[in-house]
């Protein structure tokens, strides 16, 4: 069998198991770093959340308990296997440029949304490179980046009563070893499932979605995420 036919005929829903993987959290002392951080510990995976801040990193990591370990930016990029970006999109590059070493062969899970706000509510920012994603992968040439995990509430995500989170989440990136990786790191959450969207060029409009989602939010008082249909094993 030639390798065309194998990837044609590989099952799109294998993914590996990534039990064992450390997962870092950038901004994790803010609302989604700290609700992302949560949810895979709570699932069992060994997490540290990073802030320029150690002692205020080990302050959240302490509320949040379930093994959760605090550090630096850079002593968390340096002990953790996939390290999830989710600083404010102000401080993006400059949090990256800074840590480009600690975060050499590393996996990169780039989920910052680049929006304004106005009078009329959320609106889309793109970036010069095209998207927050596509920035990262500038930015970290020696990194393996991706870009996944946009569109979750921090609300829920925090909710220590909410047992399952019921969405999809689109995962981009170049190379299929890696995007498997956070496709299985995302099952990892009850509820949740991880989908390849295809490569960081389309992680603008994936990103921009966000604001469509905070008006839906805004007008009908709602934590949404997103489903799509007719797609794997339960095809929802």
């Amino acid at each position: 069998m030639t390798d065309t036919e194998t990837k044609k005929t590989r099952d799109p829903w294998e993914v590996p198991d990534v039990s064992g993987l450390v997962v870092g959290v950038l901004g994790g002392t803010g609302d989604q770093g700290r609700g992302l951080a949560y949810r895979f510990a709570r699932a069992g995976q060994k997490v540290v959340i990073g802030s320029r801040a150690a002692e205020r990193a080990r302050a959240a990591a302490a509320e949040l308990g379930l093994g959760i370990e605090g550090a630096d930016n850079a002593e968390c990029a340096r002990r953790s296997d996939v390290v999830i970006v989710a600083v404010p999109w102000e401080g993006h590059a400059r949090t990256l440029e800074a840590l480009r070493t600690e975060l050499r062969g590393k996996l990169v899970v780039d989920c910052v949304n680049p929006l304004g706000f106005d009078k009329q509510g959320a609106y889309a920012l793109k970036p010069e490179e095209g998207s927050a994603a596509q920035q990262a992968a500038a930015l970290l040439p020696e990194s393996r980046v991706t870009a996944a995990f946009h569109h979750l509430s921090a609300v829920l995500l925090q909710d220590t009563s909410v047992e399952e989170i019921d969405t999809d989440v689109m995962v981009l990136g170049e190379k299929r070893a890696d995007t498997d990786i956070v496709q299985a790191l995302t099952a990892r959450i009850p509820g949740m499932r991880g989908v390849f969207a295809g490569r960081l060029r389309g992680a603008h409009q994936v990103e921009a979605l966000v604001a469509n989602l905070i008006s839906v939010n805004r007008r009908y008082k709602a934590h949404a995420g997103l489903r799509l249909t007719d797609v794997g094993p339960d095809r929802r």
